[in-house]
């Protein structure tokens, strides 16, 4: 079977790549086409629009527009061609992307939209708008970009460390904006998920169960989008002021609507030969695993007949917590913004910007309960009890004053799901003057500020001091009373019944409730000035070059701040205030010289070169604590072209990325984290020697509670110990545009970036595994187990996993694209667009010098979210003379092998059959546009034409940014995507 696959991935490769051949580079920079939007979504070639002056990833400005490093560009007709209201969305599904933080991930999200370039993680991208930074690199958002205003997004390959400073270890995504309108245009757009339930695997599961299958075809999910720009020039063109407004509406889909996210899937056995419809420990029935007394160490149920009896828990007992999660959260957002320029002299330019964004967006999850993680103590005597539950529980207290702890799993009902509302505002303003000096040189001074306050709201969550003085019940005149009512510590205190199935009432929840509330404030201000020259003027050149050597000269200082504030409530769940500020003064220096021109066999030779140096000072006024360091970047480029019709580049940068503020200051707290815990259970798969390493006594060892539905806990946040990470990028490539192919482009550009010292924490499943296999004393130490129970669940239960400089991370590869336009006639034109990656490593060393693993064409467990060896995105569009266009775009992602089979001793782990590998998935979408005149465009589309099922995975297997069963940032989770819009351009 093994073979067979290989072939088919061969295949797949090979049918790309003459794909391509037919080709042309129209994702890496676009240039203006005609009015039918001729010009490709995206190309690679490097070379930006005719009217821009600079290009991303360097600050000189020349005329040729040339980057000596890989760029791929979007153009704003490719955001047409997909429907998107969700600038990420689009990013994606470049194969150059891994999805991150997005609109389908619910339980623990922050409500933000992110992007992940080559695998190394959004920290590691740096976003610019404009070629200024966004907002605070701790708090990027995406949302806060109004789509309808995007020309193109240019995305740079490799650190820019040296040109732009810190973050830009993976690379730059630049988003250029259309800041100069002249007239009013109106956009709206409207959209929906369809899907046919087809999968019968996953059905009878969900029916062998008893539970309710999902509709056979559902058709939800609606988006709207509403966008107008209106601009105005003014003072005979030396002036421009543009205003925006947007709004964007998306309505929640439930888990419940789709087969592989209906029920919680499980695999069946320890071999994982199929699944089964699993579920959570916490039930509705009542789980209790007693601390003490004659039933020590075992997991009881209480009986389904209602007998008040507890019998073994078994699976049959699990709770289904899949239905009421959303797979798509609701969503509203507004934007709002104006940009302003206007020329006094040639050596002045005013201008300025100002950008507000507001999203409210809701996650929904399973009922809230008395987790198992929490010990409650109970009287012996507790009236709601059973003499049989009470003598189970407390043995020969049974019936006394005595009081036993007992961990207790209890799920309220399905119509008290926990909701977070999740809010955002954002505003970011920049002012600046910039000019023309003569003789070829140039200034800009610019001032950025941006701020984003976050606010959090937990709602429908069990408040367990309140559940405590629930539980604590005892007998007054035959009436079951909290003892603090009696005692007046809390009047309001309503008895709750555990210890039946299905009992606890509305007002026995709606007591126990509390809302949590978090908030943070993330500010970033930026003070920068540059110069940029042509030496030419003063015959600075080479003797064999026609253009002079150019500069750029630079100063900035930069400030981030973090303020974080948690009450009570979510204190107590293990949440903490934190503060933080970082700022850094930076000066740069960038030299480009032209050496040979129009020479024999060197058509062009360029050398470039940058140096930045920056000074950090960080401190944290809550605690006092104080740090400072220096860091230097820099970077070589080169490009040669032999003839006019190929150029040679090649690129090193050292780039650097300093902790941010949440890794250095950030609140620790404890969530959950996909994993499985070795030492649990009544026959551990781990030895007792095994198992000591991680905490575990030996009268805990077959007596401790395993994570409910492979859901462990892990403890997140900051670390003031954290220094920076540095990587060393490399890039070489070649760009093909043969004169004897019109319209033909083709580049090939390798890829090699290492990071040093990276900063992040240690995947909690390589560190259970690692324990347990090698009883390394690091790994080993990062155990937290809960004192009493051994439970590596709740808030006393966990793996360490803040922030570290760990080891290295290394991922290396070839970019392939091409772009193509030929006529054919009275119909028009066609336009062949393609880009692929082909991935040659993606290593990771958890600790230096102790061994890595290499995660190419794996997914799950350790490695998180599938990476395929290749991707490719293949566009096709007929070019009408009219001015429409008919796109049908090919998504293809090669399949990949769960990580866990891996013989790597990093990696093995639990065996799978069922989920073994994801197979080959290629998508279709269908897009055409209208042009009814060139004020009014019409456009539809069909994303995902065959509504192609997502791979339906086990829970456990499932690390970041998974949800539902399956990775909805990887995949078409939702079934067909159908959209339709219009814009009217006055």
């Amino acid at each position: 079977m093994a073979n067979k696959l290989d072939i088919v991935g061969r295949r797949a490769c090979a049918g790309a790549f003459i794909a391509m051949l037919m080709s042309s580079t129209a994702y890496a920079q676009t240039v203006p086409g005609p009015a039918g939007g001729e010009a490709g979504p995206v190309t690679t070639s490097g070379d930006a629009t005719a009217d821009a002056i600079v290009v991303t990833g360097t600050r000189i400005k020349r005329p040729d527009l040339e980057s000596n490093s890989p760029i791929t560009s979007v153009g704003s007709q490719e955001l047409k061609y997909q429907g998107a209201v969700n600038v990420e969305s689009v990013l994606n599904r470049l194969p150059q992307f891994t999805a991150d933080a997005n609109d389908n991930v619910s339980n623990g999200s922050d409500g933000t939209s992110n992007i992940n370039l080559r695998n190394l993680g959004s920290n590691r991208v740096l976003v610019l708008v404009n070629g200024q930074r966004l907002m605070p690199q701790q708090a990027v958002d995406l949302n806060a970009i109004p789509s309808t205003l995007i020309d193109r997004v240019d995305v740079l390959t490799g650190g820019a460390s040296a040109v732009y400073g810190s973050d830009a270890v993976s690379g730059v995504v630049n988003f250029i904006l259309k800041d100069h309108f002249d007239g009013l245009r109106l956009d709206a757009q409207s959209s929906l998920a369809q899907h046919t339930n087809g999968n019968s695997y996953v059905r009878n599961l969900i029916s062998q169960r008893g539970y309710t299958n999902a509709d056979r075809s559902v058709a939800d999910g609606g988006k709207q989008d509403l966008n107008a720009a209106y601009g105005k020039n003014f003072a005979d063109g030396r002036g421009n002021i543009t205003v925006y407004g947007g709004y964007r509406h998306a309505d929640p889909i439930l888990q419940s609507t789709r087969d592989v996210s209906a029920c919680a899937l499980n695999q069946v056995d320890d071999a994982g030969t199929g699944l089964t419809c699993g579920g959570s420990s916490n039930t509705t029935y009542g789980t209790f695993a007693p601390l003490g007394g004659p039933n020590q160490g075992k997991t009881l149920t209480n009986n389904k007949n209602g007998t008040q009896t507890w019998v073994p828990y078994d699976p049959s007992y699990a709770y289904n917590y899949a239905p009421t999660n959303y797979i798509q959260r609701s969503d509203e957002r507004y934007t709002a913004g104006a940009f302003v320029k206007f020329k006094i002299a040639p050596v002045a330019e005013v201008y300025g910007s100002f950008m507000y964004m507001n999203d409210r967006t809701l996650s929904q999850a399973a009922p809230s309960a008395l987790f198992l993680g929490t010990a409650f103590t109970v009287p012996c005597n507790n009236p709601l009890m059973s003499a049989a539950q009470q003598q189970s529980l407390c043995g020969a207290t049974a019936g006394t004053a005595a009081t036993q702890d007992t961990l207790i799993g209890y799920r309220l009902g399905d119509q008290q799901s926990r909701q977070d509302n999740l809010r955002h505002e954002d505003f970011r303003y920049t002012a600046g003057v910039r000019g023309d000096l003569g003789r070829g040189f140039s200034y800009d001074v610019n001032y950025l500020r941006s701020l984003v306050r976050y606010d959090e709201t937990y709602m429908n969550n069990i408040d367990n001091v309140k559940a405590q003085r629930a539980l604590d019940v005892v007998n007054v005149n035959g009436v079951a009373t909290c003892r603090s009512v009696i005692n007046g510590t809390d009047p309001a205190c309503i008895p709750v019944n555990v210890f039946s199935p299905n009992s606890i009432t509305a007002a026995q929840s709606n007591y126990m409730f509390s809302e949590s509330n978090t908030a943070s404030r993330n500010m970033l201000s930026v003070v920068s000035a540059n110069v940029t020259g042509d030496l030419a003027t003063f015959g600075i050149a080479s003797p064999w070059a026609t253009r002079g050597v150019n500069i750029a000269l630079g100063f900035e200082h930069r400030v981030e701040t973090l303020a974080f504030t948690a009450d009570a409530i979510a204190q107590q769940g293990g949440t903490s205030n934190a503060d933080g500020r970082i700022a850094v003064n930076e000066g740069y220096g960038e030299v480009e010289i032209p050496i040979l021109q129009d020479l024999p066999f060197a058509h062009a030779l360029t050398l470039n070169g940058a140096l930045r140096y920056s000074a950090y000072t960080n401190d944290q006024a809550s605690t006092g604590l104080k740090s400072s360091y220096n860091v230097w970047t820099y970077k070589g480029e080169a490009s040669w072209a032999p003839v006019r019709d190929a150029r040679l580049r090649l690129s090193y940068n050292r780039a650097i990325r300093a902790p941010n503020v949440a890794e250095l200051f950030g609140a620790q707290f404890v969530g959950n984290v996909a994993a499985q815990d070795p030492c649990s259970g009544a026959s551990p798969t781990a030895s007792l020697s095994a198992c000591q390493k991680t905490g575990v006594t030996a009268t805990q060892y077959g007596s401790i509670i395993s994570c409910p539905s492979d859901t462990c806990s892990a403890q997140f946040g900051g670390n003031t110990a954290v220094k920076p990470e540095t990587a060393d990028t490399y890039t070489a490539g070649i760009v093909l545009t043969p004169r004897m192919i019109k319209n033909f482009t083709l580049s090939v550009d390798y890829f090699n970036i290492k990071v040093k010292d990276y900063i992040s924490s240690v995947s909690p499943s390589l560190v259970i595994s690692q324990c347990v296999a090698t009883a390394d004393p690091y790994y080993c130490g990062l155990f937290k187990r809960d004192p009493r129970s051994g439970a590596l669940f709740g808030t006393n239960g966990y793996i360490v996993a803040t922030t570290y400089n760990t080891g290295s991370l290394k991922t290396s590869g070839i970019d392939i694209t091409s772009d193509l336009t030929f006529g054919i006639g009275a119909l028009g034109k066609i336009n062949l667009n393609l880009v692929g990656t082909r991935l040659l490593d993606q290593s990771l060393e958890p600790l230096p010098g102790l061994g890595s693993f290499n995660c190419k064409g794996l997914y799950g467990y350790t490695c998180g979210q599938p990476s395929p060896v290749w991707r490719h995105v293949l566009r096709t569009t007929l070019l009408t003379r009219q001015g429409s266009t008919l796109s049908l775009s090919w998504r293809h992602l090669a399949g990949t092998t769960l990580s866990s089979l891996s013989s790597n001793a990093f990696l093995n782990g639990t065996p799978s059959v069922i989920n073994a590998r994801i197979p080959t998935y290629d998508y279709f979408d269908l897009a055409v546009t209208v042009s009814i005149d060139k004020a009014f465009q019409l456009r539809a589309g069909v994303n995902n034409l065959l509504d192609k099922d997502p791979p339906a995975i086990a829970a456990g297997a499932l690390a970041s940014f998974g949800n539902g069963n399956t990775y909805p940032g990887v995949y078409d989770t939702l079934g067909r995507y159908l959209f339709v819009g219009a814009t009217v351009t006055f």
